[in-house]
């Protein structure tokens, strides 16, 4: 069994933007955990192909959360896909991500606010692109719903980590003692922290989430955000979970 952390690096709004989707696998299974932003499936198939796993290999998809920037390319992966792709997600989340409701941060409020922070420079044509996007985000359907404590195929277990949005998950990867946390947490300059305030929903309750962790033997946590951490922790998933 086998996990790669991938790099996917773009140019969003003018700045440099790195995100951080995880691969495992092993000889019958091929595992994508979150998908990016649209338009970065040529990206990610460049990143599965150097880590020896052709896109055609893929077999199934696990979206941590409803967030655009997770379940982005998508639509492109089934799309593209010859062969069938199983995609896995919370049940609560299951709406936003095919379409039958908006996801949470999409607010009309949100959008605004979202236009106006545009720099002044930026194209009609890709401010109007962008917009669009936001009005009308991503979405496709879901096949298997998965819980808290549920089994997957390459030693993954799922863990209910919710907060950041009312159904985000985290899983385990037990062969690697690899937390893949999604949002749960995030990596800044070099230091493993709790979630994002400026992105979750609920903070109180995406900080009691991280107490879900303690009860794991983990030597590398997976950030979407910030990359990898393998430094002492296990202490510091404690000091952040307050116990």
């Amino acid at each position: 069994m086998h996990i790669k952390m991938l790099n996917i690096t773009a140019v969003m709004m003018g700045e440099t933007n790195t995100i951080h989707p995880t691969l495992v696998w092993d000889d019958e299974n091929a595992i994508l955990i979150d998908t990016g932003y649209p338009g970065q499936l040529p990206l990610i198939r460049t990143a599965m192909e150097e880590a020896g796993v052709p896109f055609e290999k893929l077999t199934q998809v696990i979206i941590t959360h409803q967030d655009l920037d997770h379940v982005g390319s998508l639509p492109s992966i089934l799309q593209e896909a010859a062969q069938k792709i199983e995609v896995l997600a919370n049940p609560i989340e299951i709406p936003y991500i095919d379409g039958s409701k908006r996801p949470l941060k999409l607010t009309d409020e949100a959008v605004a606010q979202a236009e106006a922070s545009l720099p002044p420079d930026v194209p009609a044509e890709w401010k109007q692109a962008f917009l669009s996007l936001l009005k009308n985000p991503p979405q496709a359907p879901v096949d298997t719903t998965i819980a808290h404590g549920d089994t997957l195929p390459c030693g993954l277990t799922v863990i209910d980590t919710p907060g950041h949005t009312p159904g985000h998950i985290s899983l385990y990867h037990a062969p690697s003692k690899t937390l893949i946390a999604g949002d749960a947490m995030v990596i800044e300059a070099g230091q493993l922290n709790g979630p994002s305030p400026l992105y979750t929903l609920d903070m109180e309750t995406a900080t009691r989430s991280l107490q879900q962790f303690t009860s794991f033997d983990i030597e590398t946590v997976i950030c979407y955000h910030g990359g990898s951490a393998s430094d002492n922790v296990n202490q510091r998933l404690s000091e952040l979970a307050g116990v």
